[in-house]
């Protein structure tokens, strides 16, 4: 029996995580006869089948106001409780809305229990559910107790009730196996693991047409070593390591690349990491202003590229993040069967390092060891490919669409068996 999907969420666009991996969700659904359905403040999905509704989003001016009275205050006014309880009730009537125009069976709600951005739209979601009982699945990408700008503030009560919320209809899914014992100790929450995956049936490493001059407009020369760092601009991604590396590579070629061209947490790291690369003496470009989530052209005649081409036509690729929920930069080099430096982030510890890629890996630093082995990689392209094409096959046993089906598969058969 196939079942009308709900998706929920604050943004379904362009190309941050839970997006993409929502959109896996779906065609992994639909191969089963499931068809998705879209609601969230921004959406890039087609109107006949999603509900956009602008206050669900977290850049809305009213749910900024919330924010602002909320995070690092540890009093909160009757005025601002009012406020959150207004912009609740109307995100909870749109949602009745949704599932009513669209006969939704069951909703997903992506991140929107797990991350406080946008707490009304977590309240209402989380009393639409018990006003209801409607089988549901909460995909859990990044906590609140994850992230520090969310440690201190005057709605305890409220992220104890919402983030998440002890459902026994609501199916709780996580992406690494940290989370999975953090949400059971902290909420007494059981769960199920599903990592993030790739097509890998579907996808080439092939170049085109479209694509054969984005080295050129990045400014580069055939002989330049493209090393590419497909992050946001915030600290915790590390960027100076790759800066250091280049610096001790010592070989004027080599040309860092990250994208996108500016953070979403201020501007005082991306200026910190252009003074940081000019007075290392390495050559930093930023390319995100041509990067989007399809391909075209600009007003102005430039090509928009996505970053898929970026990965094509790299030599190198840079992960040196300090925290990751997952790391799908990872899972796309390897998939494009590009050789990539990783730090040991905890979850690659405890969830992707036992599964033995072969990756030059540095611990909080760039050392000789990795310097070296970096030599190796560019320079030996026997070596290269072996190393590349080992990564994909191990990849595509853990984290392919099948291993996505798979989870899905038994969420809904449990579903049903509530029924």
């Amino acid at each position: 029996m196939s079942e009308n999907i709900g998706f929920i969420s604050t943004r379904f666009a362009g190309t941050d995580g839970v997006s993409l991996e929502s959109s896996k969700w779906a065609e992994v659904l639909w191969y089963d006869n499931h068809r998705s359905f879209w609601y969230g403040g921004s959406l890039d999905r087609a109107e006949n089948m999603s509900l956009c509704v602008p206050e669900a989003f977290f850049q809305h001016p009213e749910n900024e106001w919330i924010d602002q009275r909320i995070w690092g205050h540890t009093h909160r006014s009757p005025h601002v409780t009012r406020r959150i309880h207004d912009l609740t009730e109307y995100l909870k009537s749109t949602i009745y809305d949704f599932v009513n125009e669209f006969d939704i069976s069951v909703v997903v709600i992506q991140n929107a229990l797990t991350i406080p951005m946008h707490l009304p739209l977590g309240l209402a979601i989380t009393e639409f559910l018990a006003e209801t009982v409607m089988p549901a699945i909460a995909h859990h990408h990044d906590f609140y107790w994850e992230r520090s700008r969310f440690q201190v503030s005057n709605v305890g009560d409220f992220l104890d009730m919402a983030f998440p919320p002890r459902d026994i209809h609501l199916q709780h899914v996580v992406i690494n196996q940290t989370a999975r014992e953090e949400l059971a100790l902290r909420k007494g929450i059981s769960s199920m693991l599903i990592p993030n995956v790739l097509d890998f049936d579907g996808v080439s490493d092939a170049s085109d047409d479209f694509c054969r001059d984005i080295r050129k407009d990045i400014g580069l020369t055939p002989e330049d070593i493209l090393v590419l760092q497909p992050t946001r601009v915030v600290p915790r991604k590390g960027i100076e390591h790759s800066i250091s590396l280049l610096r001790r590579l010592d070989d004027p070629r080599y040309k860092l690349v990250v994208t996108p061209s500016a953070g979403d947490e201020g501007q005082d790291y991306l200026n910190q990491i252009i003074e940081l690369a000019n007075f290392e003496g390495v050559d930093l470009r930023f390319f995100g202003h041509r990067i989007g989530d399809r391909r075209q052209m600009h007003s102005n005649g430039d090509k928009i590229y996505i970053l898929e081409d970026l990965y094509k036509h790299s030599d190198l690729v840079m992960f040196p993040s300090i925290y990751e929920g997952f790391g799908n930069a990872f899972l796309e080099a390897v998939i494009y069967r590009r050789p990539i430096v990783i730090n040991r982030y905890p979850v690659w510890v405890r969830d992707i390092e036992p599964k033995k890629f072969k990756v030059p890996v540095m611990d909080g630093f760039i050392n000789r060891e990795v310097v070296s082995e970096v030599k190796h990689i560019m320079e030996d392209d026997e070596y290269r490919n072996e190393m590349v094409n080992h990564n994909f096959n191990i990849a595509q046993h853990y984290y392919s669409y099948r291993v996505l089906r798979y989870g899905l598969q038994t969420l809904i058969s449990n579903i049903k068996n509530q029924m």
